[in-house]
């Protein structure tokens, strides 16, 4: 399955964090890409590729100008779309649709400042992580986990040069 995170909005310097730990999130759980909209960070790029380049994999990390533009184009090519947001209908009544639509090619949807209505109406599928108010990263990291039945965050790339040796008690790195 192609995973693919869209952030809308990113700000300088309120978003840095956040839009970095949804980079990071996408990354470890499975996603093979992440474009962002909203200002242009190259800080944050340089960051998550220095992190994939040392951790492994192929994750890449991208600037877009137009969301819109774009998830008309991705909606085109076949691929589908789903928004993350607290209104939306509950993961656990989609998932299984979800993981057979999704086969190809989806685009998750993860917003910044207030989303408009236009992207809960282009997007195929608006799922909820709960209904309660909680942060974009948490919602991802759900949503990839669960569509991936977990697979991808136990996932080790053959080309890492740093490894984590797991321990009950203390912490362990090894250099591969």
């Amino acid at each position: 399955m192609n995973l693919v995170i869209l952030r809308l909005f990113h700000r300088h310097m309120r978003d840095k964090r956040m839009t970095t730990h949804i980079a990071l999130t996408a990354r470890a759980f499975g996603a093979e890409e992440l474009f962002y909209t909203g200002n242009h960070d190259s800080s944050i790029e340089e960051s998550i590729e220095r992190i994939t380049k040392e951790w492994g994999g192929n994750f890449q990390i991208n600037y877009i100008e137009n969301e819109l533009a774009f998830i008309k184009k991705w909606k085109k090519e076949d691929g589908i779309i789903v928004h993350l947001t607290m209104f939306g209908i509950e993961l656990e009544d989609k998932l299984d649709d979800l993981r057979l639509k999704s086969n190809n090619k989806c685009l998750v949807i993860v917003g910044g400042t207030k989303v408009p209505g236009a992207i809960y109406q282009l997007a195929d599928y608006n799922i909820a992580i709960g209904h309660q108010p909680h942060s974009e990263v948490a919602a991802l990291a759900v949503f990839l986990d669960r569509i991936t039945k977990g697979e991808a965050r136990r996932k080790k790339h053959s080309d890492a040069s740093i490894e984590i040796i797991p321990m009950e008690i203390g912490k362990n790195t090894k250099q591969t």
